[in-house]
């Protein structure tokens, strides 16, 4: 079946194919080797990507929400045994239970649930390199260093357990339909020191989000807020840490943030 003959984009899907080479290209670059590797590709849509990665990975498996676009695609990938493709929603899975310990992700992801499918993809285990095709601001918030305008929860929660390179950016021409914003291809690679341990992730992860509520209140206030402590406690705590209450969230450290959180669990 020919990519004309196909049903027009979903606008409820946040469908937005890719046609361009040069991207497409330099997707696939940035995984790296992945001749014996899985790689799991996150909304295959009509298969532009998946085509590159079935001629290069060890194992494919997609996974694609659109029924129809699903079925075209089993039907098409039929010969290639190493290609699996998938029917189902990736933020209800478990992806190690779709390929394994070990796998490499990429994906050109719905922008309007592109925050739950990083963090979907950032629990244990993660893939050992994740590329994706994400709009451009999300991008750029994603490796922001901290004291800029764009760093926020995002940039603190990804970069406390992964580093971030941005690849390339992407122009609405890239697909069809163009979207209303640019794009940009990212690379995350997890640390080898995360500034936090497997238990503290989910406090963590709430409590920057909590303190990014007050981005532009001083650290005194924002764990008073937070945490419900007195002003006496809030800076007794701050200074415990290393840090001065006058300072505001955007310009902590993910490691600041850890300091603060392993704080806030000790007993009072």
């Amino acid at each position: 079946m020919s990519p004309s003959s196909l049903p027009r984009p979903k606008k409820s899907l946040g469908q937005h194919f890719l046609h361009d080479e040069d991207t497409l290209d330099a997707i696939v670059n940035a995984l790296g080797p992945i001749a014996d590797r899985t790689v799991l590709e996150i909304g295959p849509g009509r298969g532009v990507l998946t085509d590159r990665l079935a001629k290069r990975a060890g194992k494919l498996v997609a996974i694609e929400l659109d029924t129809f676009l699903a079925e075209h695609l089993r039907q098409k990938y039929a010969h290639l045994p190493h290609v699996r493709i998938v029917h189902g929603d990736v933020l209800k899975v478990s992806l190690s239970e779709l390929v394994g310990d070990d796998f490499v992700l990429v994906g050109n992801v719905p922008y309007y649930i592109t925050t739950p499918i990083l963090f979907h993809a950032l629990e244990r285990p993660r893939p050992g390199i994740a590329v994706y095709l994400v709009q451009r601001e999300v991008a750029e918030r994603m490796a922001a260093p901290p004291g800029s305008k764009t760093y926020g929860a995002l940039s603190v929660n990804v970069q406390s357990v992964a580093h971030v390179e941005l690849i390339r950016h992407v122009p609405p021409s890239a697909f069809h339909p163009p979207p209303a914003v640019d794009s940009a291809v990212v690379r995350i690679t997890p640390r080898v020191d995360p500034v936090i341990r497997t238990d503290e992730e989910t406090a963590y992860r709430m409590f920057v989000q909590n303190a990014f509520s007050f981005r532009r209140k001083q650290l005194g206030r924002v764990l008073r807020n937070v945490l419900g402590l007195s002003a006496e406690a809030a800076v007794a705590m701050v200074e415990q840490c290393g840090l001065t209450p006058d300072l505001r969230p955007e310009v902590l450290s993910p490691d600041d943030f850890a300091r603060l959180v392993r704080a806030s669990q000790r007993p009072r």
